[in-house]
């Protein structure tokens, strides 16, 4: 073992010497980047400004899967610039040959410049481009950055402005033999990021965690400096994924504690795996390569659903839980209630268009299908009492899918659930456009008479529901369809639903939720909000979906009336208004108070309505509140309301 150890630190030692200046090689000049940035970021919006972090802390993660970094510390500066310090081997400092210029230099001014194109620097890395360093410093007004080489008592310093440099390579002092890294400090330029310059503090964190669990073992610490009390937060997973899945599952009802970990090597590629079943019905899988977060799958999330359908298939099989004249359960079945993590790391990645987010190297299929499906069949036979609680919950799930099949061609039939058979429900519109149809959802029959009477009869189209809709956060999929209410909108939206669901088929762009500003209301809406985000959620993506905002208050006074949203307003428009006549004041307790023009004049004219455009920026975070609020755990829900009781102000006693 010691040998072994003597060994691994000759070769460590052997690769820090080979890490020169003659690994960075040049390809290209950078004038393009501050002409066409997009091209190199994406964007020039908030993401694009994000970006610029992530290409720099990405060299440092470069550095950590090489095995030299071991933390890296990232920190929000008062003005908004951002320095990144890893504890690598620091950027080389030696002259490059083909520009006779030292490497640091090269790296912060050439475009392509790295040491990611040989075969030498790095293996693995997920800053692939080599464009990350100089991009970053040719869209930033100034760039410093300090460098320390082990065995190199000499602290290393350049700085540029607008890309080019500004004061060349020099020595600032002196360090400690084994002290090694890079520090890199920019200021963005508002030149070119005019949309805005100030960093989200919660996109960075969330990155930063997802970063610290891609990677075991690296420490990353957030510092955000602009706050009057400075924040600091460190994340520093030692069993990496693992650790990724029980923070999804917080707060969910899991089948078995630990979740199980795979992890391997096949051809060069590492292939990690990290899953666990919980007692909901939606899966969660989320995919990385070299660190990316490859939102639309690839061949590492088919070599992975393939696997998990064979393995559980096989098993079911051999030990007599499926029988013989039963078919095999899908894809979708074994993956009901999972939540997995797969991230591999691979040295030559191929990604399906610009935007890395689908990998495309079919031997990634192969390595993560063979080094999961080894694992997890030999987990399968050692834990039968799990491994049978899998099967089953994959044999409900298909008896349910069966049944919602049935559910969803009754859903499809003429006969059944067309529009023209949902009698004193939906109220359509004229127009067959989509792009102007809007489909009121409202509570209660008084409030749906009101919107009949007082809508635009060519554009708007009302549909009623009666009562709380189901909480589909507890259903399984064919009580879902056998619901009434939830049939009808599904019908009414001509979208189909589940896998058929089809966002061009929508015959509205504009589905807005109308319900009374009580508490009741408020319940109804996260229900609707809940369904549509788990069954509907290309509606949400397209921004297709809104909240009315309904006033309180209507005040009359004379000739003039205003409608009022919140008590504040109230006073201040009471205390401005003379005290004769005296001012008449309703108050709304729930849209069926008002007549049908009192509705259109405040919630449903175009002109005068303010709408609440529901979005899924947060996807992540929206899933967790809703599976805390509306899932089976008491607990967290119970914290919850214990937390935030205090700030309920219009609670129906």
């Amino acid at each position: 073992m010691a040998e072994d150890k003597e060994l691994q630190e000759e070769i460590k030692e052997e690769k820090a010497k080979e890490y020169d200046a003659s690994q960075i090689q040049v390809l290209e000049g950078l004038e393009a980047v501050r002409k066409r940035p997009g091209m190199y970021i994406g964007s020039t919006s908030e993401q694009g400004l994000h970006h610029l972090v992530w290409e720099i802390i990405d060299n440092g993660i470069d550095e950590a899967l090489a095995g030299f970094a071991t933390e890296i510390n990232v920190t929000v500066e008062k003005d908004n610039s951002i320095t990144v310090k890893d504890n690598g081997r620091g950027i080389p400092v030696d002259i490059q040959k083909k520009t006779g210029r030292p490497a640091l230099e090269t790296v912060f001014t050439v475009l392509h410049a790295g040491g990611k194109f040989g075969g030498g620097g790095y293996k693995v890395s997920g800053g692939l481009h080599g464009v990350g360093a100089s991009v970053v410093n040719a869209l930033s007004t100034s760039l410093d950055v300090q460098v320390t080489r082990e065995g190199d008592p000499n602290i290393y310093a350049m700085d540029f402005k607008l890309g080019k440099v500004n004061t060349a390579m020099h020595v600032i002092g002196q360090t400690g033999i084994h002290e090694h890294g890079t520090t890199v400090h920019f200021v963005p330029d508002p030149d070119i990021f005019t949309e805005t310059t100030v960093y989200n503090i919660k996109t960075l964190t969330t990155r930063i965690r997802e970063l610290a669990f891609l990677n075991k073992g690296l420490k990353i610490t957030i510092d955000d400096k602009r706050p009057e009390e400075p924040t600091h937060e460190e994340f520093h997973y030692v069993g990496g994924i693992k650790h990724y899945v029980e923070y999804l599952n917080k707060g969910k009802e899991v089948i078995f504690p630990e979740p199980i970990y795979v992890e391997g090597v096949q051809k060069g590629i590492t292939v990690e795996v990290a899953l666990q079943y919980t007692n909901d019905f939606h899966s969660n899988l989320l995919t990385f390569t070299n660190n990316i977060h490859t939102y639309e799958g690839g061949t590492h999330e088919s070599g992975f659903k393939t696997a998990l359908t064979r393995v559980i298939n096989d098993y079911a099989r051999k030990t007599g839980l499926l029988k013989d004249n039963e078919s095999n359960l899908s894809g979708e079945d074994v993956r009901e209630g999972l939540t997995a993590v797969v991230s591999v790391k691979h040295p030559d990645p191929q990604f399906e268009g610009q935007t890395k987010t689908k990998l495309g190297n079919s031997d990634a299929r192969a390595a993560t299908d063979k080094i999961f499906s080894e694992v997890f069949s030999k987990f399968m036979l050692e834990n039968p009492t799990v491994a049978k609680e899998i099967v089953n919950k994959g044999i409900l799930a298909s008896k349910a899918r069966v049944a919602a099949k049935r559910a969803r061609e009754v859903t499809r039939k003429k006969n059944g659930l067309e529009i023209s058979n949902l009698p004193g429900k939906l109220a359509d519109n004229t127009s067959k456009d989509p792009e102007i149809s809007e489909l009121f959802i409202v509570e209660g029959d008084s409030a749906g008479g009101s919107a009949k009477q007082g809508r635009s009869r060519l554009t708007q189209a009302i549909l009623p529901i009666r009562g709380k809709i189901l909480n589909v956060e507890k259903a399984s999929l064919d009580r879902i369809l056998a619901n009434e209410e939830i049939r009808s909108l599904f019908t009414a939206l001509g979208t189909g639903f589940g896998e058929d669901f089809d966002v061009e088929k929508a015959n509205y762009h504009k589905l807005i939720i109308m319900t009374d500003a009580d508490v009741d209301g408020a319940h109804i809406r996260t229900l609707l909000l809940t369904l549509f985000y788990r069954f509907m959620r290309p509606m949400i993506e397209k921004g297709y979906v809104y909240i009315a905002q309904p006033p309180l208050y209507q005040v009359r006074q004379g000739k003039m009336v205003r409608y009022i949203d919140s008590d504040e307003e109230l006073d201040e428009v009471l205390a401005d208004l003379p005290a004769s006549p005296k001012p008449v004041i309703q108050r709304y307790k729930g849209l069926g108070e008002m007549d049908a023009e009192q509705l259109w004049e405040t919630t449903m004219d175009p002109e005068k309505r303010r709408l609440l455009r529901v979005q899924l920026s947060d996807a992540e975070e929206a899933n967790g509140i809703f599976e805390m609020l509306m899932g089976n755990q008491v607990g967290p829900r119970r914290q919850f309301i214990e937390e935030n009781a205090t700030f309920v102000d219009n609670l129906d006693v």
